[in-house]
């Protein structure tokens, strides 16, 4: 450029600026990748503020105060039920809120911990959930509900292991992939010790029993693996072997077999009454609903019809109470935080920040897929699972993990936007 030009460019670029076409500074340049390891530099509009994302915050946020109300709704009836003894109606409103609460403490330290203290931390914190996963299997110190030893007692609350275990396993994965990059291509030294991990991870989770967790675990393994450049024989290999793993598991479980040929025909005289009867009334839940759904509070399969209507069954009297709309409303809402999640998590990559990105990705995979099982399950659509919707469902340990992983989420974010605006990470 001719030292006349300069000039020319720097005015054009101050009155872009004035119109709001740039900001007063010319425009951040953010590095893309474009293929292997090489780099190109392209004009990218930089972050509004320097800060986390707010539209992902603000949709958390919704997403939580939606849930107070409906896990409200839907446990109003619970103090008529002999099994839960003489509580108060706002028992699990309160349990709820107290969750909720304890979450965004958690989330807020988690927010301040820097994405290298995290990589640091990561084969710790899979050691951390290993013997945590030990320990509720422990007579006397795990607590049984239903018959699964999933939950270590607080006081305040019960934890379940097994939803640290999904962010560690996240965590771990993310780090695995970025110190064997070298060996992705050699199945023994890049994919089997990572597979041995989940393997005893997934070991522990089948002897609660807990199959819903073990599934999500591997699929974010497998997700990890897949965005982290590993051979796609090798992938398809692995995916072919979890597949038939969890159908032998299902084929040598009478009654893993039997939620099965339930969910093939929840109305036969069977099954109604026993494997198929949580799917049918959330299947009568949201017939119920309709277009626009018959009003809060108006849900008639909460009053002691829907099992778990409070927890794994949320979306069904959501279905019933805002109908086809609320339900629809919900699915856009999953499906945009998980697209900018994972957009997130390409920016990170793309700023060559290789463990962060594949943490965001990784929460989104978690989140998306969790998502996906909760409301196939309740529209009918797979088979009976216990495994709650992510911001939604009654649960406080589950609730603590989400929070904690959307704010790694939005430190990855953090970071990314000082980097973009010339700062250090």
């Amino acid at each position: 450029m001719t030292a006349a030009a300069a000039p020319r460019t720097n005015a054009w670029q101050r009155l872009l600026g004035w119109l709001g076409a740039l900001p007063a500074k010319t425009a951040d340049v953010l590095p893309v990748r474009v293929g292997g390891t090489e780099y190109r530099r392209t004009t990218a509009t930089p972050a509004r503020v320097l800060g986390f994302d707010q539209a992902l915050c603000w949709v958390v946020v919704l997403l939580l105060a939606f849930s107070v109300v409906m896990v409200y709704s839907a446990s109003i009836a619970m103090p008529d039920n002999p099994r839960f003894g003489k509580i108060a109606p706002t028992h699990f409103l309160v349990r709820h809120v107290l969750a909720i609460g304890v979450g965004f403490v958690g989330a807020l330290i988690a927010f301040q911990i820097s994405m290298n203290t995290w990589e640091r931390m990561a084969p710790w914190l899979f050691v951390a959930s290993i013997v945590l996963l030990i320990a509720v299997l422990i007579p006397h110190v795990g607590t049984v509900v239903n018959g699964a030893r999933r939950w270590l007692s607080l006081g305040i609350m019960n934890f379940q292991p097994s939803e640290l275990a999904k962010f560690a396993v996240l965590v771990y994965a993310s780090d695995y992939m970025v110190r064997k990059m070298e060996v992705k291509e050699r199945f023994f030294r890049a994919v089997l010790p990572m597979a041995a991990a989940v393997a005893v991870v997934g070991a522990l989770l089948l002897a609660e029993p807990d199959m819903g967790a073990f599934m999500v675990i591997a699929v974010i393994a497998m997700g990890i693996l897949f965005l982290g450049g590993v051979n796609a024989r090798m992938f398809f290999l692995i995916a072919f072997i979890l597949v038939m793993a969890f159908a032998a598991m299902v084929w040598f479980s009478d009654w893993r077999r039997e939620r099965i040929f339930a969910y093939l025909d929840p109305w036969s005289e069977k099954h109604a009454l026993g494997k198929g009867y949580q799917l049918s009334h959330a299947l009568i839940a949201i017939g119920r609903g309709e277009i626009f759904g018959v009003g809060l509070g108006g849900s008639v399969e909460k009053l002691h019809w829907l099992p778990e209507a409070h927890t794994d069954f949320l979306l069904a009297v959501i279905g019933e109470e805002f109908g086809l709309v609320g339900v629809l409303t919900l699915i856009v809402a999953f499906l945009w935080m998980t697209r900018r999640i994972m957009h997130i998590g390409r920016q990170a990559i793309a700023l060559d920040r290789v463990f962060s990105g594949l943490v965001a990705q990784g929460v989104a995979i978690w989140i998306g897929f969790q998502a996906f099982i909760n409301m196939g399950v309740n529209l009918g659509a797979l088979p009976t699972k216990g495994l709650t919707l992510p911001l939604m469902s009654f649960g406080g340990s589950a609730i603590l993990m989400n929070l904690v992983a959307i704010a790694v989420v939005l430190r990855v974010d953090y970071e990314n936007k000082l980097l973009m605006r010339g700062g250090r990470a």
